[in-house]
């Protein structure tokens, strides 16, 4: 079925996603070894602290543990030789595979059909130790559990599980030492005596060298049984795992917990279950110990297959971490907010008169040093060479993340508590620290840096740098004027109106008839679209209407849009960025053409995975997922977009199942963020 077929062009017959079971192509024994699945072929489980990515044909080929940023486990995903993998299957071939997340939760379900019995696998990652319910509540409950729970049943005749799998530590650089535990499993060391994982596995297991195992089990019909994968740093605690636990009743807690937090997303309306995938994707994305978000769960998926676009993401970018939190408000969840300017408060507590020593990015537990290495043993995704982990681009300098900084506080302030009352009293550390990033760019507005794309030539001076300078100068001011804190407001509104007039000045090209990626280049940027977004001119200004028909035209292929089209330094060429595609579908509401919004949102959903999951990338030509995945940027943008058109649609049409009182009260937010100066 063409995934495009499915979204109706009226809004309210698009099918409820949550409800949906999603058929996929039967898997073949042994095509992972052979070859590589395609990214979209992926579910994502995860615990807020780290994230599985799982096949359509039950085998999880990426798992990082105990955190997102720690060494792989599991990385077939990034080397289908070696990397390691945990797949679980009937031993008879499988004639149907049908998937889903079960409704409004990040627990998958995966069935896989034979000629005579059905296996139906339930794969979650349980929450923190203890109660799951407040640790989604924003409050930290201790120590994670750090497993992967595998549940699975014969749902109709008997059948023989078989259990395939490779684990190692350190993306499959370091073979672990493994014991046999008959009838209970296998307890893998690094030999250091301090890394340990525990497979619980009840049925025969056989293990061979650098980490093979080999297993299967028996199930009698409506029988059910256990895998599960845990690390653990302790040797008592990873034997007591080879015991048992109440396996189900974790999933069932994780399951509880997950449909009570979506429950409290307050958007309705036409594409809300869509929305609620993006929320539930994005909240995966949160480290819930520190209040991190991290940009995406893998490292290194080409953005280009074959190419060096190969990037980690398993880091918290100022900038994406921004824009998810007001993906986040804009659905009703003030805790990931309140968790994110607390870890700014710890990350940047030192640093409140040297906001200069602001990084873009930093570790999830506040780390500063990044440094980027490759793994020259791993091949790559489809042979996509380097295998990277850190980022360079730690060290850069984007002038762009002191305006979003301040964009985002203003816009938390500017929410009030949960009944949309008054603004709450400014956090009296973290404002000191925002008034010094005011400040700061004061100083540095004129400078050049390195853009919102992380280009790694030569610096310019980057349009949208400058646009959201001036974001941060007029939210700055914003602030002022509410408050009653000392802080130079005089300087601050002589340097926002300084930017502004610079940007108007420099910025927009005759010739181009737009504004442009730098100062000097007829160069478009599909970062410009973000003006009209931010307030900076109103859509329907003429130069901000040329410009946005401009990036459709000259950026656009096959409907979707490319971030730019400029030399970058890098050989190879990437694909559709989704973001720039979902910001267009906003500044096409913004300017009125709903209908056209509408068809280019919902061909965007068209390029989604069965379970409603984005990468960072398109390819235009094929439609397949590019780059690391799932990406928290398309999807808050999927969100932002989103809202948008839901509250259009209501406007224009009246339609049925309008937005909760808390989501109204988001989005006036949103508008007076929105409202030009």
């Amino acid at each position: 079925m063409d995934k495009k077929a499915v979204h109706e062009k009226d809004p309210e017959r698009l099918p409820a996603v949550e409800e949906r079971i999603h058929e996929v192509a039967a898997p073949e024994p042994g095509v992972p070894a052979a070859g590589y699945r395609p990214i979209g072929d992926y579910a994502l489980i995860g615990d807020a602290q780290s994230a599985a990515l799982v096949a359509s044909d039950g085998s999880i080929d990426w798992l990082c543990l105990p955190h997102f940023d720690s060494p792989a486990v599991l990385c077939r995903l990034l080397d289908a030789a070696k990397g390691g993998f945990l797949a679980l299957r009937p031993s008879q071939p499988v004639t149907r595979a049908m998937r889903r997340y079960l409704p409004g939760s990040a627990v998958l379900e995966t069935t896989l059909e034979t000629e005579g019995a059905t296996l139906r696998l339930t794969d979650a990652m349980p929450l923190a130790a203890g109660d799951p319910g407040p640790v989604l509540d924003g409050v930290w409950g201790g120590w994670g559990r750090h497993r992967v729970i595998r549940l699975l049943e014969a749902v109709d005749g008997p059948l023989d599980v078989v259990l395939d799998a490779r684990i190692a530590f350190d993306f499959a650089a370091t073979s672990p030492l493994i014991e046999i535990v008959p009838g209970k499993g296998a307890l893998l060391s690094d030999g250091s005596g301090e890394r340990f994982l525990v497979l619980v596995w009840a049925g025969e297991l056989e293990a061979e060298a650098d980490g093979v195992l080999s297993g299967s089990l028996w199930l009698d019909p409506g029988a059910t049984a256990s895998c599960v994968l845990a690390y653990e740093e302790d040797m008592t605690r990873a034997r007591a795992l080879l015991e048992g636990e109440d396996w189900a009743g974790q999933v069932r807690e994780a399951d509880a917990a997950w449909r009570a937090w979506c429950s409290d997303c307050h958007v309705e309306g036409p594409y809300r279950d869509v929305l609620h995938r993006s929320a539930l994707t994005l909240k995966m994305l949160t480290f819930e110990p520190t209040g991190a978000l991290v940009a995406a769960p893998t490292t290194s998926l080409p953005e280009a297959i074959g190419g060096e676009r190969n990037w980690d993401y398993r880091y918290c970018w100022l900038r994406d971490a921004t824009f998810t939190l007001y993906a986040l408000l804009l659905v009703g969840d003030d805790t990931a907010a309140h968790a994110f300017w607390h870890w700014i408060e710890q990350v940047c507590e030192a640093d409140e008169d040297a906001p200069e020593r602001l990084q873009i990015m930093y570790g999830v537990h506040g780390e500063r040093d990044l440094p980027e290495q490759t793994l020259d043993h791993l091949s790559g995704y489809r042979d996509s060479r380097p295998v990277r982990i850190g980022n360079a681009a730690a060290d850069q300098r984007q002038l762009d993340i002191y305006g979003e900084l301040l964009d985002a506080f203003w816009f938390y302030h500017q929410l009030g508590g949960p009944d949309g009352g008054a603004p709450p009293a400014l956090n009296p550390r973290v404002w000191p620290l925002m008034r010094s990033v005011a400040d700061y760019i004061c100083e540095i507005w004129r400078e050049k840096d390195h853009g919102l794309w992380e280009q790694r030539e030569v610096p310019q001076h980057f349009v949208y740098s400058k646009v959201m300078c001036w974001v941060g100068l007029e939210r700055a001011v914003r602030l002022a004027r509410e408050t009653d804190l000392a802080c130079d407001t005089t300087r601050w509104e002589r340097e926002r109106d300084a930017v502004r007039e610079d940007i108007l000045t420099k910025g927009y090209s005759e010739s181009a008839r737009a504004f442009t990626m730098y100062y000097g280049t007829d160069e478009l940027d599909a970062a410009t679209l973000r003006m009209p977004l931010v307030g900076f001119l109103p859509a329907d200004d003429p130069r901000m209407r040329s410009t946005i028909e401009q990036v459709e035209a000259q950026l656009g292929i096959n409907g979707l849009v490319m971030r730019y089209r400029a030399e970058d330094g890098l050989a190879g060429q990437e694909g559709a960025f989704s973001i720039c595609t979902f910001w267009l579908v906003d500044c096409l509401t913004a300017l009125g053409r709903i209908d056209d919004a509408q068809a280019l949102f919902e061909r965007m959903l068209g390029y989604a995975s069965d379970l409603g999951l984005f990468a960072e990338e398109v390819d235009p030509v094929t439609g397949a997922a590019l780059g690391n995945y799932p990406q928290a940027f398309t999807h808050l943008a999927l969100i932002d977009a989103g809202v948008d058109l839901t509250e259009a649609l209501r406007r224009r049409n009246a339609v049925a199942g309008a937005m909760h009182d808390r989501a109204q009260t988001v989005r006036r937010g949103a508008s007076r963020r929105r409202q030009p100066a």
